[in-house]
């Protein structure tokens, strides 16, 4: 029986640095197809260890997080590939095939990136790092985007940074048709902005500051290494540390947020493909 086939371009961020994104994007797209009796092919492409980046011929693009600044590398050769295949992206986009796009979801340092590049924010260092789960609020936007659909206000997720998206440029944002989708959860008692969590920027592009594809298992991997234990109880204490780990298999936490996020816009994507091709 034919089975229709979506190409995704998984734009690995992780310069060869340990991590468990990667093995989440890949399994959320294995079960992803498993679960839709359709094709998912992907490739995976080493942008910044390597230098590597893919081409148009792709049906999604997955930018994944990453280490370090999202502001030294400005200029290098790695991130000049990397925006000139957005740049083509959203040209194509634009101009050479409205009616079939290129769809591409940006998390964490990739989202940093572009919020950067484009000018849609101040990209800056946090005062501490955060890292753990916590809340994030919807924008009213963000209550009516199709990624967000069968997850509550606010929504649970896993936040793994040292940077930040603040102070949104308005102005550059109208000229994109970008929207704000969700902000950092609300802490009336320190007087800091809460940073942008999740931008859709245009119709076929969107992203998220936090990880959306975070399991529990990735998850109590990294709280049981000894660095970011420490980090979580210096920051928090060892009851918000316990309470985390207590926490990591409730069904309406993380768990939900990785059943939902990356499928619902796997779900859109094919769903809007797929009609084109009638």
């Amino acid at each position: 029986m034919y089975k229709p086939t979506t190409r995704v371009a998984i734009l690995d961020m992780y310069d060869n640095v340990p991590n468990e994104g990667m093995r989440c994007i890949k399994q959320i797209l294995h079960d992803y197809a498993e679960k839709r009796n359709i094709k998912v092919l992907f490739d995976v492409f080493d942008v910044r260890g390597s230098e590597e980046i893919a081409d148009l011929s792709y049906d999604i693009y997955i930018s994944t997080g990453g280490p370090g600044s999202p502001i030294d590398s400005e200029g290098s050769e790695w991130e000049k590939r990397y925006f000139n295949l957005v740049d083509s992206i959203r040209a194509y986009n634009l101009v050479q095939a409205p009616d079939r796009k290129k769809y591409v979801f940006l998390i964490c340092h990739s989202f940093q990136l572009f919020c950067r590049y484009y000018g849609l924010g101040t990209v800056c260092k946090r005062r501490s790092t955060s890292f753990g789960v916590f809340p994030v609020h919807l924008s009213n936007y963000g209550k009516m985007e199709p990624i967000f659909d069968n997850l509550a206000d606010p929504i649970y997720v896993v936040d793994s940074r040292d940077w930040q998206v603040v102070q949104p440029n308005q102005e550059q944002m109208d000229s994109m048709g970008a929207t704000i989708l969700a902000l950092e959860k609300e802490r009336p008692h320190i007087d800091l902005e809460r940073c942008v969590m999740s931008m859709r920027f245009d119709d076929a592009i969107i992203g998220t500051q936090f990880h959306p594809e975070a399991d529990p298992e990735g998850m109590l991997h990294y709280l049981k290494r000894e660095d970011k234990k420490q980090l979580v109880i210096e920051q928090h204490g060892l009851k918000k540390y316990l309470d985390t780990i207590d926490h990591l298999d409730d069904p309406d936490k993380i768990v939900l947020t990785h059943n939902t996020i990356l499928p619902n816009f796997l779900d859109i994507v094919i769903q809007v493909q797929q009609g084109a091709l009638v």
